[in-house]
């Protein structure tokens, strides 16, 4: 026998209606933020970043690849990782699908990470996947968007993530190690804790309009 609550069909009825009124204030409310998240101010790019891509190196500008619109996923791949976040390839895993639709609607969808581009090559082939993947190896755009970050700032506890500072005693306890499902993630990827956590997960987005980069939106973690 079930724990769960149970119920006529009529008492049922009654209480998904009562969820469908509160979910059609939910897709109003959506709605709104999602005007509200168009109109927010673009923010002109002027530094000169780099990337390795699988024709060479480019541009930010280079990746609308004539779109005017660019998705970045920030995929936590860093430079000592031997493999992506299980996490990141999740979500990644439904990359392969829709990137050719977003492209035929304007936009264009990357993945960025820090590895250098072998390890990152090698990974999508053991995945199987074809969606475009580019290095920021070596350069600033990870730490821009707030998406990596050196031990020195982890020591400090000067860690700034998803639009707030992570406080002290939390990172402390990152790199002790003492969050056991992290600890776990860490080890898929090859590494501790400390490293695993120098890169974060958030997807970023851009607008090139005459020939000027703008950054336009990123969301990170819930909350």
């Amino acid at each position: 026998m079930t724990k769960h609550r149970t119920g006529t069909r009529k008492e049922w009825l009654a209480a998904r209606l009562e969820l469908l009124e509160a979910e059609k204030e939910l897709t109003r409310r959506s709605d709104e933020l999602a005007r509200r998240r168009q109109e927010l101010p673009w923010v002109r790019i002027d530094k000169a970043y780099r990337f390795e891509t699988d024709e060479g190196s480019a541009s930010l500008a280079d990746l609308f690849r004539g779109r005017s619109q660019l998705l970045v996923y920030h995929f936590m791949f860093g430079p000592d990782y031997k493999a992506g976040c299980p996490s990141c390839s999740a979500i990644a895993d439904g990359f392969n699908g829709f990137v050719i639709h977003l492209a035929n609607h304007d936009v264009m969808l990357w993945a960025a990470s820090r590895a250098p581009l072998a390890k990152l090559q090698a990974y999508k082939r053991r995945m199987g996947w074809t969606f475009p993947w580019v290095s920021s190896f070596g350069g600033d755009f990870n730490s821009d968007f707030s998406v990596g970050f050196t031990e020195e700032q982890q020591r400090e506890g000067v860690v700034e993530y998803n639009y707030r500072r992570e406080s002290g005693a939390a990172v402390g306890r990152e790199l002790r190690g003492s969050q056991e499902p992290v600890a776990e993630i860490a080890a898929m990827t090859g590494t501790d804790v400390a490293t695993y956590t120098r890169e974060r997960p958030g997807l970023s987005a851009f607008a090139l309009e005459n020939g000027v980069v703008y950054h336009t939106y990123s969301a990170y973690s819930r909350g």
